[in-house]
């Protein structure tokens, strides 16, 4: 089975943790947590860097160090994965859902500011799959209503919009480095920005808000903390941004090439303002394909291709209608959103794949449309 994604550990990470364990500093304190904080947040280009043990808590530490939370609502994507609206339920604001662009799959500028209230206090954007928003319109609506603008780059390191790096585009900006994402600590996040305050401030959140004597606390924080020893395997891992980055994106070029003339597959965007990092190479099955995105992902695992479906609509989340007197943007339409769940799916997507690998997959694509045309 050719797995859908695999982390890609083919640097320091070794040396790093052992020499972490050898110095006992195995839990939320040590010197690769600072080293990786640092560094991390320059490859932004933010000055300062926020790491906490996985993404949903980076969004949930940027959201409240905002001052964001009961009574307020921020605006998201209904496309993108439930992190990030749960990150926004957790701070006790309310999430307001909108729908996406066809053409980039990431939120529908032009539909934003008929879902701004009052209440509103910010816009999330999430650039799905590694390819950044188109910032500049965000942030003609966000100077002309007062609202903060948080980045969900989890899918997205290394990603830029118009040469700047996905983080900095915004007020506050939020990484996952789970096992599948471009670099991983295996289960981690962070937070980058470039304001000391809101930086400060989750820091505090991460760790109990410890105050002065330590165990006077005068909010209320989160056991959120990073570990040394994931912070090794980190830097070890952005000692190799690059490569993984380049990887990501040669794998996506290689796939363009053999499936750039089967009819009925979209092929993932790339805007000419954007660098897209390809996360994850997702595909659209459209009808003249001849068969359904469902019945193509089993004709793939037949033969011992790993693919995943796209996200699904926080419109369409059991978990959420639960409670949707909370939540009334649940019941607005998301035609594009429903219409990416419906045809989407993404393909092996490995650092480390190989050409063989892409030629193979794309072979069995294409022996997959033959069949159904004959």
């Amino acid at each position: 089975m050719i797995p859908v994604c695999e982390p890609t550990l083919k640097g320091n990470e070794l040396n790093y943790i052992t020499e972490a364990v050898k110095s006992g500093w195995i839990s939320s304190s040590g010197k690769y947590i600072q080293k990786f904080e640092q560094e991390f947040s320059a490859y932004c280009n933010t000055s300062y860097g926020v790491s906490c043990s996985n993404g949903t808590k980076a969004l949930h530490l940027a959201i409240e160090a905002l001052g964001i939370g009961k009574g307020d609502e921020v605006i998201i994507p209904t496309f993108t994965m439930i992190a990030s609206c749960n990150a926004v339920i957790y701070a006790g604001a309310k999430p307001v859902l909108v729908d996406s662009e066809l053409d980039t799959w990431n939120i529908d500028a032009e539909k934003i500011e008929e879902k701004i209230t009052p209440q509103t206090k910010a816009i999330m954007v999430v650039h799905t799959y590694g390819h950044p928003v188109d910032m500049d319109k965000i942030r003609i609506i966000a100077d002309k209503h007062g609202l903060y603008i948080i980045e969900d780059a989890a899918e997205a390191h290394g990603a830029e919009y118009k040469g700047k790096k996905t983080g900095s585009l915004s007020d506050i900006g939020c990484f996952s480095f789970y096992a599948n994402k471009i670099i991983t600590t295996g289960e981690g996040g962070m937070v980058v920005t470039s304001n000391e305050k809101w930086a400060e401030k989750a820091k505090s959140l991460r760790n109990h808000y410890f105050g002065h004597p330590r165990f006077l606390h005068s909010e209320l924080g989160y056991n959120y903390r990073l570990t040394n020893m994931q912070a090794a395997i980190g830097l070890a891992q952005l000692e190799k941004i690059e490569q993984l980055v380049n990887a990501r994106r040669q794998n996506a070029f290689t796939y363009n090439q053999f499936l750039k003339n089967v009819p009925g597959m979209t092929l993932p965007p790339a805007k000419e303002w954007a660098k897209n990092v390809y996360w994850m190479y997702g595909l659209l099955v459209n009808p003249d394909f001849g068969i359904s995105m469902p019945l193509v992902r089993e004709k793939l695992e037949a033969k011992g291709i790993e693919t995943r479906t796209f996200f699904i609509g926080m419109h369409q989340q059991p978990a959420y209608r639960k409670n949707d007197q909370r939540f009334p943007s649940l019941h607005s339409s998301y035609p594009v959103a429903d219409e990416l769940t419906q045809k989407g799916f993404y393909l092996p997507s490995s650092s480390h794949l190989t050409k063989e690998q892409i030629i193979f997959i794309t072979d069995t694509i294409k022996e997959i449309y033959h069949e159904n045309k004959q």
